[in-house]
């Protein structure tokens, strides 16, 4: 979470009162009072029925509030990155010598294969012709 206390004040609110807070104004539209009372007789755990019960309506809530102003629904919450970096460890090393060797070897394999290919494209030219 947010170091500064504010941030958490308004990010403890978005995400926890807000649901609670709409799920008990929408029990009370549909069945006054009542409807409201029922979830804490009805469940060992009120506020968290509650807040699942809200969190649709909240989340509109807060998206609504970004159109006004970016992140005063949903507040960017800073993070701490670390990255270590590592190089791994190879248990066989090129010289430069083995390193020229087998470029030589992918370049020869290269034209090889090159020289495959314009010999079966003339072919195939020279195949057609003769049809005609």
């Amino acid at each position: 979470m947010a170091v500064d206390p504010i941030e958490n004040l308004h990010l403890s609110f978005l995400q926890d009162v807000l649901p609670v807070g709409m799920a008990v104004v929408e029990r009370a539209r549909q069945g006054g009072a009542g409807k409201v009372v029922e979830v804490f007789t009805s469940t060992s755990e009120p506020l968290d029925a509650l807040r699942i019960e809200g969190e649709p309506s909240a989340r509109l809530f807060r998206d609504r509030l970004d159109k006004i102003s970016p992140g005063l629904g949903n507040p960017v919450v800073s993070v701490d990155v670390a990255v270590e970096t590592t190089t791994p460890q190879s248990s066989e090393t090129f010289d430069h010598t083995s390193l020229m060797d087998c470029l030589d070897r992918i370049q020869f394999d290269m034209k090889e294969l090159e020289h495959l290919i314009l010999n079966d494209s003339s072919e195939q030219s020279i195949s057609k012709s003769e049809k005609f």
